[in-house]
């Protein structure tokens, strides 16, 4: 009988909270950008697995409902592809979403894939 390959879920050791390791995120991550992203990134941070924190400006978007509309569906994005990264002893990760327009699902998720492709790139040198 063949196997229903299921994504992982998405729980609560897998998102970065609390100060010291936000600060330590910004003060030391390397940062990038794909259209529409910006990210930051710490590898090597001792976990057994990925964190991610999600961002999207009150700049950008004034009403909540469409913020929290495009992290639902970034952390969805980075939930079905987390699989995908090539980590250590853990990522830390800071994805801020950065353009005025609400992007679609499907571009969302190829640009959560950029981002995935880009520090699998950086974490290799």
């Amino acid at each position: 009988m063949e196997e229903v390959q299921r994504h992982c879920t998405f729980s609560k050791e897998e998102r970065l909270c609390g100060k010291t390791g936000i600060s330590l995120l910004l003060a030391g991550g390397r940062h990038g950008k794909v259209p529409g992203l910006r990210f930051t990134f710490r590898r090597d941070t001792g976990n057994e697995c990925s964190r991610i924190l999600v961002s999207v400006p009150k700049k950008l978007f004034k009403r909540a409902v469409k913020r929290n509309l495009l992290k639902r569906r970034i952390r969805e994005s980075w939930r079905k592809q987390k699989h995908l990264l090539n980590n250590g002893n853990g990522i830390d990760l800071l994805i801020t979403y950065s353009v005025k327009e609400i992007m679609s699902y499907d571009d969302i998720f190829l640009a959560v894939t950029k981002v995935i492709e880009k520090i699998n790139e950086r974490t290799a040198e």
